[in-house]
């Protein structure tokens, strides 16, 4: 962002040397990578972060100057408005779409004398990395660069029926840009339009059939507040980057709209020789002001960084930045042109920059139960430890991910808390462009890892992660509900130390088992597997896990839509568990068992069963009978061929029959083992193969 040093001295008093301002404003957190000479100007070269759009200005940083100096800002006298009746209004302007255009002003400016600029505009532009076209088109962006207002001025009688018409353009509708190309809009991006078709992609860039030209007689001049994700989506999708759309991605301030209206205005009647005409102002949707509460603000100050600030001069920084206070001082309301003030660390960061940085000292701060484990620390480390030690590796993804996620993965039970028509919690300033939801998984940042590993011809990946994941609920504080999840992925085929080549691939029990693993290591030791249908999971190779008799997360196969989506050319299995609402359960202890003195006898048994007839189903089948020699059943093998009908397979499970005080003998095992056959038969239908 290039500031010019003159310009700020029109808004005001400075009496710092350009050198010591730049070191000003890098110290306050407007950091000040160069300054360099222009004629007889200084030039800054300010780098600023996403969520300061208020100093995308001249105006931004002069107020920035006068929190510094403590001096005000240069009063400077507006046009007088000459309304239009609110009925002729609605003739002239119409907005379609208010959820997307929030307030649209207009200003009708007659007679005007399209020429050059006057020398001093030419050099105020120039200085600042803009060139000079006319002077209107060049009086709309001195004032966006003056007062961060985007805006654009139409040849008012190119304008079919002479008026406006903000809405979504029509599928393929098609629009000439200043830029000479022609763009195709779709149905998801807002135009402003005449009466016949668009003239402008709203808040990216004018059309070049309305544009002014050295024809113009009359200007319409267009000042409006967009939805930023509106400008985001639609200026991606275009390919087309804007000084305009850049600001409004940002967020401009809804209620500079007049003021950067009556300021363009004064200068085209000044240098174009126009005439004031009338003012159309639509405002249907009114943003709510944000409030901040803070019962002391000098005591969070010292609490959050160690400044030991008057609330005195916490209030005069605050008021100077247009924060203003409430209520004895104890409630701030955050200025329209500032979207990040929304808690009182917010309000604390304002007076530590102001205050200086390089005045917290460096000291421990304060804390309660130091060295102390959290309540589920210690289970989380021995999780974390047992699933390295069978081989996998720890991971850390971003915490926000692109909204092409959005109903793609299933989230496990427990993060969606009530039917929602925006699940989502989305981001108001992206750290990365277009990674503006916080996730609802962490399956899509495993991912992204396991690609990373493919594409350096690294095949055979065991990742996990423990991390929080977030959703929209309706609490009364408005906080989204966040859950612990623990997910892991593997892939490729499992290694042995030392040996060069692989013993097996990985499959779906590898993922299954260290699920089981993890869950044990966090004094779960039993869980259950049921067959189920998981959006991102291939059906029939998927599972809902059980643990302490609740669903707790989904193990399984990606699908084949996502995995083509990723370009993988091997299985990926992944699984997800809510450890939130695992690490609520007791732990069950681990307690001594002597081992057993009498030989236990084992029964392998082959049934025929239906296709759909899973293990578990069998298993539980025999714990329910509570047989009291029957110790253990586990599963041995599955066939499907010859010998075995279509629609059934044959699985083969192993009993483990033992008792505490005697030695079994053939007879008893005998006779225990036909009964358990005879009860499944009668229950589930299945017989024995053999």
């Amino acid at each position: 962002m290039n500031i010019s040093y003159n310009w700020l001295k029109d808004l005001i008093d400075i009496d710092l040397s350009p050198s010591d301002l730049s070191e000003k404003l890098t110290n306050v957190g407007l950091a000040v990578e160069g300054v360099h000479a222009h004629d007889e100007d200084f030039v800054f070269d300010i780098d600023l972060t996403s969520n300061r759009p208020d100093c995308l200005s001249h105006l931004g940083v002069a107020r920035e100057i006068g929190v510094i100096t403590e001096r005000p800002l240069i009063a400077r006298s507006e046009p007088t408005e000459i309304p239009l009746p609110a009925v002729l209004a609605g003739d002239v302007v119409r907005i379609e779409d208010s959820k997307l255009c929030h307030r649209f002003t207009a200003r009708i400016i007659r007679n005007v004398k399209i020429g050059q600029s006057p020398q001093w505009l030419v050099d105020r532009l120039e200085a600042i990395g803009e060139r000079s076209i006319n002077n209107v088109a060049d009086i709309t962006n001195y004032v966006m660069h003056e007062l961060g207002q985007p805006m654009h001025s139409f040849d008012l009688d190119k304008l079919t029926g002479n008026r406006i018409v903000v809405r979504l353009a029509r599928e393929g509708e098609a629009i000439t840009t200043l830029d000479e190309v022609e763009r195709t809009l779709d149905a998801s991006m807002l135009a402003i339009c005449d009466a016949e078709k668009p003239v402008a992609v709203a808040g990216v860039m004018g059309g070049l059939d309305s544009s002014i030209t050295e024809s113009t007689i009359n200007v319409l001049l267009e000042v409006a507040f967009f939805k930023r994700e509106s400008i985001t989506t639609t200026s991606r999708k275009l390919n087309l980057n804007t000084e305009a759309s850049y600001r409004f991605e940002r967020g401009v301030d809804i209620e500079n709209l007049i003021r950067a209206s009556n300021r363009a205005t004064q200068l085209i009647c000044e240098l174009a020789g126009g005439e004031i005409g009338e003012l159309i102002d639509m405002y249907p949707t009114h943003p709510v002001p944000v409030t901040v509460d803070s019962n002391d603000i000098s005591v969070a100050v010292m609490q959050v960084t160690g400044l030991d600030v008057s609330t005195n001069e916490c209030v005069r920084i605050l008021t100077a930045l247009g924060i203003e206070p409430q209520t004895g001082n104890q409630i701030f309301t955050s200025p329209s042109w500032r979207h990040d003030i929304n808690i009182e660390e917010d309000l604390v960061e304002e007076i530590a920059r102001h205050t200086g940085y390089e005045n917290i000292a460096n000291e421990l701060p304060p804390a309660f139960g130091a060295g102390e484990y959290q309540p589920t620390e210690r289970r989380e480390k021995q999780l974390r430890q047992t699933l390295t030690d069978i081989g996998f590796d720890e991971a850390m993804s971003y915490s926000f991910v692109d909204t092409k996620h959005d109903d793609v993965f299933e989230p496990v039970p427990g993060v969606l808390l009530e039917p929602s028509a925006e699940p989502f919690v989305t981001l108001r300033d992206s750290v990365i462009d277009g990674a503006v939801r916080m996730r609802s998984t962490i399956i899509p940042g495993l991912l992204e890892a396991v690609r990373l590993n493919l594409n350096h011809q690294r095949r055979d990946v065991k990742l996990f992660e423990i991390g929080k994941v977030f959703a929209s609920s309706k609490s009364a504080d408005h906080a989204p509900n966040e859950q612990k999840l623990l997910t892991l992925v593997v892939t490729g085929a499992e290694l042995i130390e030392g040996r060069a080549m692989s013993a097996r691939d990985l499959d779906f029990y590898d993922a299954k088992g260290a699920i089981e693993a993890a869950l044990a290591a966090v004094g779960i030791p039993t869980c259950t597997f049921a067959a189920t249908d998981v959006k991102h999971l291939r059906r029939g190779q998927s599972a809902s896990i059980t643990a302490s008799g609740k669903i707790v997360g989904f193990v399984g196969r990606l699908s084949d839509e996502i995995t083509s989506r990723y370009k993988f050319k091997q299985p990926v299995y992944t699984a997800e568990v809510n450890l939130q609402s695992v690490l609520e359960e007791v732990p069950i202890t681990a307690t001594y068992q002597p081992v057993a003195k009498y030989p236990s006898v084992t029964r392998d048994v082959s049934l025929l069963v239906a296709r759909t007839t899973e293990f578990e189903s069998i298993r539980q089948a025999i714990v329910l009978l509570n047989s009291e020699l029957c110790r253990n059943v586990v599963f041995v093998d599955t066939y499907e061929g010859k010998g075995v009908v279509e629609d059934e397979r044959s699985v083969t499970i192993r009993l483990e029959y033992r008792s505490d005080d005697r030695t079994l003998v053939e007879s008893e095992v005998d006779d225990e083992h036909q009964r358990i056959l005879t009860s499944l038969a009668a229950d589930m239908g299945v017989r024995s193969r053999f």
